[in-house]
């Protein structure tokens, strides 16, 4: 199949399936093929299929501040992502240069910040950062592995341009549905799938599994005890929790699950007391021990922060990562990877403006209609303005949130992301992508072939979460 463009148009998007004379990309020969001869209705009842899986298996997503039912499928787009081999060598290098890198920081940044007196990093902006805690200063992990899980979004704007868009340190998620869109493909097309050589994803859960284990307290006697630690039923990222303890065969628990006891942690079973050894934690900093932290939290557990401080149980990811992924470091991170690894970075970052400094903020206020700007420690496309997309009211009432709290703000370009053919309602058409892979580290870094695709299923839309109407691609890595 050929999904041509008017004659003479000139495209301000990299197609990652459609070259601009109009012929398909090697790597998404076959895929093209197979569309072309897809009839429009045998896609309805493929995606009807898809919605019924996904439904019977709980796989939702919570949308808060809304006045609607909060729980949605996540939209699952039938036409697979592909990504050639050379493609993905090349990322992967990018990918595990940064994850070390950054960890190289969050232990330089908690102990001597040789980076802060070498002067290539602003003091101010790593000690007077909410997302700093003084509380892990002079404190060495298992392993001084600081981020072990890693959700790294990258997008593309051409052939060889790759850029990151943002480092997830803290409590990343959405791998349960990469699993999820790899099992629904090879049921629902078994035949295109076997087409292709496609590296698999499904080793994930193993991969984590052998991780976390590999950052076990010094102390652990035998096989590491673990749990994985959700703030509960209503956390927008529950299914994945449950999903990801279920396929590692550990315990899923709540802070009410956890009790400190002469000097360990431990779990309460229908066997009795059991320790624990490894914490994988998807609850934020502040709630995870209301003697440490926020003393109103009713998610942790009273006593693990000063029971990890002392070496007795291992927290995955490790308080305080989220300093080195907060968006005004992000400016930094090129620097942080040079400072650390003597290499220049081999993927780019997006161009960023740090409100927080006049001359920027001018800048940003004078081209507010062109430009990207995000909170510093928002997420989920919430609390951003994508300046082409906003009407001129919108651009008016943002300006005076900026101006009041400017250092809360960065800014980028609009970039052109890549897209990708996906299923409408009028056919096959291009969407924009983005691509979260995900990074293990421990005794060695481990990175799934492919991450998760998101797409924007809007037509002209560049939002991707789930939260805003993007959708999921299962994401092909081709073998040589």
């Amino acid at each position: 199949m050929t999904m041509k463009r008017s004659a003479g148009a000139k495209p301000v998007f990299f197609d990652e399936m459609v070259l601009p004379d109009g012929t398909n990309r090697t790597p998404y020969a076959v895929v093209a093929e197979w569309l072309s001869g897809c009839p429009r209705g045998l896609m309805r009842k493929k995606q009807d299929e898809a919605a019924s899986i996904f439904r019977r298996l709980g796989i939702t997503f919570a949308v808060y501040g809304r006045e609607e039912a909060n729980e949605r499928l996540i939209p699952f787009d039938l036409i697979p992502r592909v990504i050639s081999a050379s493609e993905w060598r090349f990322l992967e290098r990018g990918i595990e240069q940064r994850v070390r890198a950054l960890n190289a920081f969050l232990h330089d940044i908690y102990h001597r910040q040789e980076i802060i007196r070498a002067g290539r990093i602003p003091a101010a902006l790593i000690n007077d950062n909410e997302a700093f805690l003084p509380e892990m200063v002079g404190f060495d992990p298992p392993r001084n592995v600081y981020s072990h899980i890693i959700g790294t979004d990258i997008v593309r704007t051409g052939e060889n341009s790759f850029f990151v868009l943002e480092d997830n340190l803290r409590t990343p998620s959405g791998v349960s549905y990469m699993l999820e869109n790899r099992e629904a493909m090879m049921h629902l097309f078994p035949d295109l799938f076997s087409k292709h050589r496609v590296r698999p994803v499904e080793r994930y859960p193993e991969m984590l599994r052998r991780t976390l284990e590999s950052v076990a307290p010094a102390g652990c006697d035998g096989d590491p005890t673990i749990a994985v630690l959700t703030p509960g039923i209503f956390n927008s990222a529950y299914f994945e929790h449950a999903f990801l303890a279920d396929q590692m065969g550990v315990e899923l628990v709540q802070g009410s699950d956890l009790f400190v006891e002469n000097g360990a942690l431990y779990m309460r079973t229908i066997r009795g007391k059991e320790r624990v050894d490894v914490v994988y934690r998807r609850v934020d900093d502040a709630f995870l021990d209301p003697l440490a932290f926020d003393p109103t939290s009713m998610l942790g557990v009273p006593g693990l922060f000063d029971l990890y401080r002392a070496g007795r149980v291992t927290i995955v990811n490790a308080p305080g990562t989220g300093i080195a992924d907060d968006k005004a470091i992000y400016a930094y991170v090129p620097e942080i990877i040079e400072f650390y690894t003597g290499e220049k970075p081999i993927l780019d970052n997006v161009p960023t403006w740090r409100c927080g400094e006049p001359e920027s903020l001018a800048y940003v206020l004078d081209r507010l209609p062109e430009l990207v700007v995000k909170e510093v420690h928002g997420s989920g496309g919430y609390g951003m303005l994508v300046g082409p997309a906003a009407t001129k009211k919108e651009i008016a009432e943002f300006a005076k949130r900026l101006k009041a709290r400017p250092s809360n703000y960065i800014a980028q370009p609009t970039l052109a992301l890549s897209t990708c053919p996906s299923v409408t309602a009028a056919g096959f058409a291009p969407r924009h992508v983005d691509l979260r892979p995900f990074v293990l580290v421990g005794d060695r870094v481990r990175i799934t072939p492919g991450g998760l695709t998101r797409v924007a299923l809007k037509k002209g839309s560049l939002v991707v979460n789930s939260s805003q109407g993007g959708g999921t691609k299962d994401t092909w890595v081709l073998e040589d």
